[in-house]
């Protein structure tokens, strides 16, 4: 029973101790500051190495304007511990309250000259500084700090950070750096402090301070690596690649860390250094980590340039094909190479206009017994889509339809469906294409979806206007010689609608947008400008006047690398056609040419 009175005394002593804090905090919090003094006196009294119910304390008093009092405590408890440095700058803030700033000031300096060699102690007189916004004074005890203690301790992270709250960022840099190579500092730290206070701008500052150091010392391994991570942050992917470079050598990385980079650059649109750094991986030779996939990147960039930027010669389209060629020899026609297999066949399909070519390839895909399903789908999709080229209508459409069995509650049976319909769509059964298009306006696929509503509204408005259906008939025909590849007869298709016919006049935003895309094929890019711009001044308020702006930016920013006017069209998009599906993209791109860091 004793026993039991004896737990139970001390457990109700331990929990009203462990609730006078909470009841001070409340009072304080409830701008109760003489109970709450009275509760930190007693708690300071009973737990006299504890500082914060010390500051609390005078903090109370402070607020309770006494003053005198205040300052006779701290002098008393300076002159029980002369060696607790944080005192004087306790008292000096005290002093500062009260309007004496020149013995503050002594108190301050008195403080920092009576440091010794103890870590702690340096950084709990720092803080005081910290917590009262006086930040040379910090940057002066870590200084000392520094003398003191070296090279067993260094502060220049501490340092970093007290120049980064003076808007110092020259000065936050260099100690950064510093602590990197004294290994007082992580790499991952530096990176994470960067990123949150640099501006982009900013890091030109770092990059330069890094140039110098390396010039001194070109062996320095952190720094090299900071400035391969600078230079991507800043998106100058060539300077990073070098970087990249030297270090998989110094390091024997095997090829990641390039890897890696080059893989950053082609998401950013930088396809031409993504190629450099995988055919850089290439050169190591089968036996490396990465060989197979560099081969497939190099081949997928080279690709994007061609069919997204279109920024391509008749000499890189060559090319190009050499490399799929290569690539089916060197890795032979299985799973892993069949996405490869189809865009190989799109080149020769779509740019090289090798039809039995691109059909060889395809039929190579669908009956091979090592392709997954639905790899043999999507290749049975662009082989319905060569024979339609071919004229072979028939074919491509017993092709759409097995797909689209095949695969009835999937993407690629809606997209199967979607194909079909347009091919009924090129063969003026408007009626039928325009009821599968209502179907598909709730396809599963928003790309789909969008592109169904797209055509099924502008059969719809177009037939409204002309019940005759003849002008939409040579459109649709000329649509057709596009996708097959035969532009010129496109454009006879298109000089023979009749604009004079007030009937025919809805459709000439659709005939300038679909002109537009032929001569930027062809490299007339001057005309394509013209009938964008075209667009764009007489039919602002059309369907196509945000395609026209995309497009338009992007011959800009692509072909033409005129980064700035790009830039202004990809904004006037997203500003002037906010609810436009395309404005996400522009922004995005936007974002990229004005150099922010974009995840």
């Amino acid at each position: 029973m004793r026993m039991f009175l004896l737990f139970f005394v001390l457990f109700l002593n331990s929990t009203l101790q462990a609730q006078d804090p909470r009841l001070a905090q409340q009072y304080f919090n409830d701008g109760e500051y003489e109970k709450a003094a009275s509760l930190y006196q007693s708690m300071y009294q009973k737990n006299p190495g504890n500082d914060n119910f010390f500051s609390r304390y005078l903090d109370c008093l402070m607020l309770l304007k006494r003053y005198e009092e205040c300052e006779n405590i701290v002098r008393t408890e300076i002159n029980k511990r002369p060696r607790e440095v944080s005192l004087y700058a306790t008292y000096g803030n005290l002093l500062i309250n009260r309007n004496q700033p020149e013995k503050a000031e002594k108190q301050f300096n008195e403080a920092i000259d009576k440091l010794g060699p103890d870590v702690s102690v340096i950084h709990r007189l720092a803080n005081v500084f910290i917590q009262n916004a006086r930040y040379d004074l910090a940057i002066k005890t870590y200084e000392k700090g520094e003398k003191i203690l070296k090279p067993q301790a260094y502060f220049t992270y501490n340092l970093a950070d007290l120049y980064r709250r003076k808007g110092d960022i020259e000065t936050m840099v260099r100690y950064l750096l510093d602590g990197i190579e004294n290994n007082s500092v992580q790499l991952m730290s530096v990176q994470s402090l960067l990123i949150a206070y640099l501006s982009p701008e900013q890091y030109q500052i770092l990059t330069e301070q890094i140039y110098q150091r390396l010039e001194k010392n070109p062996e320095a391994i952190p720094e090299a690596e900071l400035l391969q991570w600078a230079l991507t942050q800043m998106k100058e992917y060539p300077g990073a690649l070098r970087q990249a470079k030297a270090l998989d050598r110094k390091l024997k990385e095997n090829g990641t860390r390039v890897y890696n980079l080059a893989m950053a650059a082609a998401v950013d649109n930088d396809l031409r250094t993504a190629i450099d750094g995988f055919n850089y991986i290439k050169e190591a030779g089968p036996s490396g980590s990465y060989y197979h996939d560099a081969n497939r990147q190099v081949l997928a960039c080279r690709r994007r340039m061609i069919v997204d930027q279109n920024d391509y010669k008749t000499q890189d389209l060559l090319s190009l094909e050499t490399d799929y060629q290569n690539y089916k020899n060197e890795f032979g026609s299985n799973y892993l190479s069949a996405s490869l297999l189809i865009e190989y066949a799109e080149l020769e399909a779509r740019y090289l206009n090798n039809l039995p070519k691109a059909i060889s390839i395809l039929l190579e895909v669908v009956n091979s017994n090592y392709v997954e399903m639905h790899l043999k789908a999507q290749a049975k999709l662009d082989l319905a889509d060569y024979y339609l080229i071919s004229g072979e209508r028939w074919e491509a459409s017993l092709l759409y339809s097995q797909v689209d069995k095949d695969f009835k509650e999937d993407e690629l049976g809606e997209m199967a469906r979607f194909r079909n319909a347009r091919l009924s769509y090129f063969a003026g059964d408007f009626s039928w294409a325009q009821e599968q298009f209502s179907i598909l306006k709730r396809a599963t696929s928003k790309l789909i979806s969008n592109d169904a509503i797209d055509l099924s509204v502008f059969i719809q408005d177009n037939l409204n206007q002309d019940t005759t259906g003849e002008s939409l008939m040579l459109y649709s025909q000329a649509e057709l010689k596009v996708f097959q590849n035969q532009y010129d007869s496109a454009l006879v298709k298109l000089n023979q609608i009749p604009f004079t016919d007030p009937d025919s006049k809805y459709l000439e935003d659709d005939v300038w947008f679909l002109e537009a895309r032929i001569y930027n094929h062809q490299k007339k890019t001057e005309l394509a400008i013209q009938k964008y711009e075209l667009i764009l001044e007489k039919h602002k308020e059309e369907i196509r006047a945000d395609n026209s702006l995309y497009e338009l930016a992007k011959i800009y920013d692509y072909q033409l690398n005129n980064k700035e006017k790009a830039k202004e069209l990809y904004e006037k998009l997203f500003v002037d056609f906010s609810n436009s599906v395309l404005a996400v993209e522009a922004r995005k791109r936007y974002r990229v040419l004005r150099g922010d860091k974009v995840q």
